[in-house]
């Protein structure tokens, strides 16, 4: 079994990162199931008001990454300095943290989902069709956050094949249901929520019972704590990172939703869902590198092994922008048919995909830096820096370049504006990596 205390060299690290990378292809997969079905089964129309209402839900999910990624750094320091017992109060605190939280962003979200639709412009049928998706999947939502929470801490308990386990049987939970509420029973978009809901249930519910009680080779277990202020403040500092990519992103869709509702209407809105959804699933890659590699990198920091923390930048780095130009070329090559899949039924549509497509894949060659090296910060447990680079990447540079680009590009504009905020965020990261290599020793 690889333990985080070993020497990892390029293989080791793709072993130990491989069920997290896998894990979180897996769950980007069976989310955009509930495009296919509700886009070839129930229309363009619902399947506008899905990717209308994504963002906000998303936002109401971001704390679990937070309390995720931030608690993994700390946890992980703390089993580098052998603080096991201290490490799973920790752990347990912040379980219960995420529960209450759900379930209190639960209750505001089922206040306040009618205006929020109304107000980023929804109206009529889609309307309806917004408030009545986002309503069934809230219900799930303290379980949602409890799936991202436990998506990050896997692989600091040296489980990381569970948490494959895990994201599979709520991915299959999801599809299998998605096929029979949308795609047999007339459900449409309800159907769709509710599998969504049901596969968060699964996701949420598996954890806690494998946690209640300590297991053969898991460095992690529930245990009796009290509340300790000073480490959620910490863990939320370190986590702000994560949680201000993952809000900015669903601000930033909001925006580009209203953009594309003026230059390209209900068409345009489907389109960047296509983009999306695809995205999702390759931006996976990089996001599960770095959930798998991050408790690494908290362990040596904490056991103050210098030289590992060098070599873990350097092969990460070498691994990602081998992926990153794999995932280019994909996009390049499979734009159209990829497009063909969600809006294959509407040729002008099928075209305006393929084309936003062809363009959208250059962003693929930049983000992976920019996610690295947000996440090695976090895990270095500077969370001020990994929060400016997701801050700039995800907010700044992308709306500066989505009000800006189609003045001059009008709808190409507005696909070039994510390839030009990637450049941007790049040039920052490494500023970042460079300035700060003395402070941390990589």
């Amino acid at each position: 079994m690889i333990q985080l205390s070993d020497h990892f060299n390029i293989p080791r690290l793709l072993r130990f990162t491989a069920p997290s990378i896998i894990m979180m292809v897996f769950t980007s997969i069976y989310g955009v199931v509930d495009g296919f079905f509700v886009s070839n089964f129930a229309g363009k129309t619902p399947f506008a008001a899905v990717n209308f209402i994504m963002p906000v839900l998303m936002i109401l999910g971001c704390p679990g990454f937070m309390f995720g990624t931030g608690g993994s750094a700390l946890i992980g320091k703390l089993l580098g300095e052998k603080r096991e017992a201290r490490a799973n109060e920790i752990f347990t605190m912040l379980t219960v943290c995420t529960v209450v939280l759900g379930l209190a962003l639960e209750a505001l979200g089922m206040a306040l989902l009618p205006a929020i639709a109304r107000l980023l412009g929804a109206q009529d049928k889609m309307l309806r069709n917004c408030v009545l998706y986002g309503r069934i999947v809230l219900l799930a939502l303290p379980f949602y956050l409890l799936q991202y929470f436990f998506q990050c801490l896997f692989a600091t308990a040296q489980k990381p094949k569970l948490g494959l386990y895990t994201t599979v049987a709520a991915g299959v939970c999801n599809m299998v249901l998605d096929f029979l509420f949308v795609g047999v029973l007339p459900w449409g978009i309800a159907g769709a929520a509710a599998a969504t809901a049901f596969s968060q249930l699964v996701g949420g519910v598996i954890p806690l019972v494998y946690f209640a009680k300590r297991r053969a080779g898991s460095l992690l277990a529930f245990t009796k704590f009290r509340f300790a202020g000073g480490a959620l403040a910490k863990t939320c500092t370190n986590g702000s990172s994560e949680l201000m990519s993952n809000i900015s992103m669903s601000l930033v869709s909001m925006l580009y939703n209203a953009q594309l509702m003026r230059y390209a209407g209900e068409d345009g809105v489907s389109a960047y869902g296509v983009l999306m959804y695809v995205s999702m699933i390759f931006m996976a890659i990089f996001v599960g590198y770095c959930v798998g590699s991050s408790p690494i990198v908290s362990y040596h920091y904490g056991a103050e092994n210098r030289q590992e923390l060098q070599g873990l930048l350097r092969k990460g780095l070498r691994i990602l922008s081998v992926t990153a130009v794999l995932m280019f070329a994909a996009g390049e090559l499979a734009a159209r048919p990829l497009a063909t899949l969600f809006v294959g039924y509407d040729e002008a549509l099928l075209d305006m995909t393929a084309h936003a497509f062809s363009i959208f894949s250059f962003s693929f060659l930049l983000a992976d830096f920019s996610i690295f090296g947000s996440s090695f910060f976090t895990a270095l447990g500077d969370g001020l820096t990994s929060a400016l680079i997701s801050f700039l990447r995800t907010l700044v540079f992308q709306i500066a370049a989505v009000l800006i680009f189609p003045l001059i590009w009008e709808l190409d504009g507005i696909w070039l504006s994510i390839v030009a905020a990637e450049v941007m965020s790049v040039l920052v990261t490494a500023l970042f990596l460079i300035s700060k290599q003395k402070k941390y020793g990589y």
